[in-house]
Parts: structure tokens; sequence; C-alpha cells
């Protein structure tokens, strides 16, 4: 297969709480564009159902049918999808969806539902070395949507809130549970809702930090996951990286939800040109 032959593929990455697909155009060594994308919460649904439907729903906002794709990479938790043609490792698919989201980055931090890893990537998207939080951890997506709903507000609703705070109120549990407590008392004595957002991504955001700066990161910092798009946490990340004087740059793209699903597409492109090159078929779906 020629270098820059164009090859349509797509990349499906299930989390804990959301399925993310992409259907790209990829030139090999000329780029690659996304024809489509979206990303949609599971919620107790059938999780496999789920996923074929909005594959073939985001096929098909691209014109196209699963016949034209020549290859259908998962990532994350669907290395189950019955219809996939190969499955990638989610560092390696979030250090190529970032990398290609932000040609400058040069580590990610993934923010899912039930921990954050910061990894690390060279120019060509290699993984030079990670870390990861305990699942229990309270900076998670989950527990920040746990914060959320007691609170009566939405996941879109709590960054433009934290923005707003004027005497943040510190949340310095670590344990989700605990945390959660403290919210309860902060509520009890009427710390109103901007403040106690702003006290969360405080705490958070200095989670985070801690676990760039130990991972080694430095320079531009892209943040993938679904809380990409909380501009309260990106606020509060980038103020603790001004206060601990960090060499990070922290940047988000409005497509960062979808940066691991990009990943495996751009790498199911990547390894079905190396095995066209050896004279070798594709892996049955």
């Amino acid at each position: 297969m020629p270098e820059n032959k164009t090859l349509l593929t797509a990349g499906i990455d299930i989390g804990s709480s959301t399925i993310k697909v992409v259907v790209m155009e990829d030139k090999g060594e000329a780029g690659a564009r996304v024809l489509a994308g979206r990303a949609e919460r599971i919620r107790k649904r059938d999780l496999f159902r789920l996923a074929e439907t909005v594959f073939d729903e985001t096929v098909s906002g691209a014109g196209l049918d699963r016949d034209d794709l020549g290859y259908i990479a998962t990532t994350g938790e669907g290395e189950l999808i019955s219809f996939r043609t190969g499955h990638f490792y989610g560092m390696t698919t979030h250090a190529r969806g970032g990398l290609f989201l932000d040609p400058e980055a040069r580590a990610v931090i993934d923010i899912g539902a039930l921990h954050t890893r910061a990894l690390l990537m060279d120019a060509k998207a290699k993984v030079l070395g990670y870390r990861m939080t305990s699942q229990c951890a309270s900076g998670s997506g989950q527990f920040l949507e746990n914060i959320g709903r007691y609170l009566g507000v939405t996941l879109d609703e709590i960054g433009p809130l934290s923005l707003r705070a004027d005497k943040p109120e510190t949340c310095s549990s670590i344990c989700a549970v605990l945390a959660e407590t403290d919210v309860i008392n902060m509520v009890s004595r009427g710390i109103t809702i901007p403040n106690i957002l702003k006290g969360i991504h405080t705490s958070m955001a200095g989670r985070y930090l801690r676990l760039l700066t130990s991972a080694g990161a430095q320079g531009v910092v892209l943040v993938t996951g679904g809380l990409a798009a909380d501009v309260g946490l990106l606020g509060a990340m980038r103020e603790a990286v001004a206060e601990q004087k960090a060499s990070i740059d922290i940047r988000a793209h409005q497509d960062s939800i979808l940066a691991g699903a990009m990943g495996a597409a751009l790498w199911g492109a990547f390894r079905a040109r190396k095995l066209e090159q050896k004279g070798l078929s594709l892996p049955a779906a």
C-alpha cells in the first residue's frame, strides 16, 4: 500500500461512562482528517449494542458504509467488540490522538470517569512514561458528576459556576467518599455552590499537577477525556501551574474527548499499511 494512499478508518473508544467513535480519512505522510465523530454516554444501556448503534450512525454520518472502512480499531474496553479489526492499548491511542489534536503536545493527562493518567510521548507518539491515580481518588469525572448531582447542577454547568467563585472552600480529602462528606458539610455551613466547586477544582488540579510532575511532564500538556471541556477545572489547573512555577502549558481542544478514538483510528491506518507492505492480510473481524 503506497504511503500516501487514502485509507478510511474508524476508532471506537469505550470508557467507563462514555462511548466515543470517530471516522477518519488517513493519507499517511500526507496527513489525516476527521470525517465524523461522536461521544455518547452509556447510562446503564447495553454496552455493545449501544457501541454498534453509535458506530453505525457515525459511519453513516460520514456518508460511508462499513465496507468502505479499511480498518476498525478499538481501544479502552472495546476489545470485545465483535466487528473490530484490531485493538490498541489506551495509553498509545491517547498519545497518538493527543498529538494529532496538538502537534506541540509532549504529554497528555487523560481524565476519565474512574481514574486519571498522565503520559509522556515523543514527536512520533511513542509513550515514554506514565503515572496513574487510584480508582478511589477524589479526582475522577464520576466523582465530579456525583458532586454536581448532589448540588443540583449538571456537568456542563460546573465549569462556568466554578469561575464565579469569590472565596473557594478547600476540599482536602483524597478519598472520594470522604470528599463527598466534606461537600455535604459545606452546604450545611452555607458555602455557595461556586465556592464549593472551585475548591474541588483546586484540589483536583493540585493532584493532577503532582501526577504530571512525577511523570516528568514539561512543555505542552493536552487534557483529554470528558473533563477537558470543564473550563473551571482547566482554569484551576493553569492556576496551580502558575503557583508552582511549573514548566507546563495546560491546553485542551474542542475534540479532546475523542482523542482515544482518534488515536485508535490513526494507529489502525498505520497497522493496515504495515501489513500491506509485508503482503499480509488484515485479521478477520
